[in-house]
């Protein structure tokens, strides 16, 4: 059945689970998404000069367009297309989606004009995370951060709303999930963890440690 895809943007409701947005112009680009979410890709600027074009996954067509019009049948909403801003979306992901897909474009005589490809790739979404502090016997601060789910976590650190820097720190950096930090350095701490599908934070206030304060005794205010 033919459809303006236009039209399906009425029809979606509110995305569950994460959502992520990748840009799949350039051939060999990666994408990330979560099993349950939705994922938008970019797959070109414009359609209104492109007469007809396909998507594969793998050997597999998954869309078929025409003038704007679509031959396939697309109303589960599983998959679906923009061509008001060349954006392709899938939703509820699920590991059948994770792999390779290939963008085919023709002109108006049915030659092959370009083709690309991109790979779907899975992460699991960071769930929480856990700060937890300590005052050491010379008055500096130790500070844990941990994550909870996600593959392959990365770390940062704020204080007051700025970068936590080296000049602030005993050990570790601004990348780690373990740091001390030197002595009278407090304020509003926060440990942000992120990958490629979301990012979660966690903040303590805390104030300065004083070098007679038992090993193992919070400073949190």
């Amino acid at each position: 059945m033919e459809a303006v895809l236009g039209l399906m943007i009425v029809l979606l409701g509110v995305a569950q689970g994460v959502e992520t947005y990748c840009d799949g112009r350039q051939d060999g680009a990666q994408c990330y998404g979560a099993l349950g979410g939705t994922v938008d890709i970019q797959l070109m600027d414009s359609t209104s000069e492109i007469s007809r074009y396909h998507l594969l996954k793998d050997s597999l067509k998954i869309l078929d367009v025409k003038h704007n019009k679509s031959f396939h049948d697309t109303t589960e909403n599983k998959f679906l297309f923009f061509p008001s801003n060349g954006t392709f979306r899938i939703s509820s992901l699920n590991r059948n989606e994770h792999g390779n897909y290939t963008l085919q474009t023709f002109d108006s005589d049915g030659r092959k004009s370009d083709e690309w490809t991109f790979k779907l790739i899975f992460q699991a979404p960071v769930s929480s995370v856990l700060l937890v502090s300590e005052c050491l016997s010379q008055g500096e601060m130790r500070v844990s951060c941990s994550s909870q789910g996600g593959d392959s976590p990365q770390y940062s650190w704020s204080l007051d709303g700025r970068t936590l820097t080296d000049a602030e720190l005993l050990s570790g950096n601004n990348k780690s999930n373990n740091i001390i930090l030197k002595q009278h350095v407090s304020g509003h701490l926060v440990c942000s963890v992120r990958n490629h599908v979301n990012s979660v934070s966690k903040e303590q206030r805390i104030c300065t440690c004083v070098s007679d304060t038992p090993l193992g005794k919070e400073s949190i205010l």
